[in-house]
């Protein structure tokens, strides 16, 4: 798959995906940009802004499979990969795959089940397996899942340890909808759901090619500086307590290659870099005022701050 056609493609789905979420191109921009980086996402938003609306609307656009898990104190790691039972007709343990075999997964409040099954899909999002009972099971591609929290209430959750919110690629938030496009809610939805008639553009084996495709897209000696000069700026920053990681560098170049895949380019412009360097790195730092009683800036702000300060290289 050529540039164009990766651009016409993620066109199709994001429009596929607006006529159900109303006003949200740029974030649904975002993450399709994600899934042809092969990355994930976690929502960090407030209950009722479409969340799973929107992930089913993805799973119909490209005729995907999709499962939802409602993450609770209880739930088990077994519970997400799967378990093997003792078949009385077959006289032998069978394996019963667990939702993570899917090629759409919403870990709904993930924030809200224990650390042991939290880190079950640790290895499924950063090798797309699952390993049970000894046994290693490939996951199929394309594999995605969209985490999502509830940032308002805190009692009776467990917060992401770094090393699982760094297997983020993005963390987004959809908020609240401006009133014109809240106006249009309640119009398309009186009747029926959009959701319902949603049909699909595309199939899963275009967004495994397209996936292989941007990693072909060409990133040039300068522009990959750029991205090295505005992760050491995050290690280096006495705003900074934790700085971003390897992963988050590469997590980095990969989504600026998705984001020019989308624009019709095969080439990384700095512009693609600062583009989607919030969403990417945001997540990965932890700043000095994190844990004090009065935060006096966000872990977005200080990531513009550095794209405004890191020169821009020019050709």
């Amino acid at each position: 798959m050529d540039n164009a056609g990766i651009a016409e493609l993620s066109g199709k789905i994001i429009g596929n995906i607006g006529s159900v979420i109303y006003g949200k191109d740029r974030e649904i921009r975002y993450i399709v940009t994600a899934l042809l980086s092969a990355g994930h996402v976690l929502l960090d938003d407030i209950p009722g802004t479409g969340k799973t609306t929107l992930a089913k609307a993805l799973a119909k656009s490209i005729s995907a499979d999709f499962k939802r898990v409602q993450f609770t104190p209880d739930l088990l790691p077994s519970d997400l990969t799967g378990i093997n039972f003792f078949s009385q007709k077959e006289n032998e343990f069978i394996f019963r795959p667990g939702p993570v075999f899917t090629n759409i997964l919403i870990a709904d409040e993930i924030n809200r089940t224990t650390p042991r099954t939290q880190s079950a899909l640790l290895e499924c999002m950063g090798e797309a397996q699952a390993t049970v009972d000894g046994v290693t099971y490939k996951l199929k591609p394309p594999f995605f899942v969209i985490a999502t929290e509830n940032p308002i209430e805190s009692q009776g959750t467990f917060p992401l340890p770094e090393a699982q919110t760094d297997r983020f690629l993005m963390k987004l938030a959809l908020g609240y909808p401006d009133r014109k496009n809240e106006l249009s809610v309640l119009n398309e939805y009186t009747l029926v759901s959009p959701l319902d008639r949603l049909g699909a553009v595309c199939g899963r084996e275009d967004i495994v090619a397209a996936q292989e495709a941007v990693r072909g897209i060409k990133v040039s000696a300068l522009v990959k500086q750029y991205i090295v000069d505005i992760v050491s700026v995050t290690r280096e920053s006495d705003r900074i307590r934790l700085g971003v990681s390897p992963r988050g560098t590469l997590a980095l170049m990969r989504a600026s290659q998705a984001w020019a895949a989308t624009d019709g380019r095969d080439y990384v412009l700095p512009d693609d870099v600062k583009a989607v360097a919030v969403p990417v790195l945001s997540h990965r730092i932890i700043s000095r005022s994190q844990g004090t009683i009065r935060l006096t800036e966000s872990n977005a702000n200080i990531i513009e701050y550095i794209l405004d300060t890191v020169p821009v290289p020019v050709a």
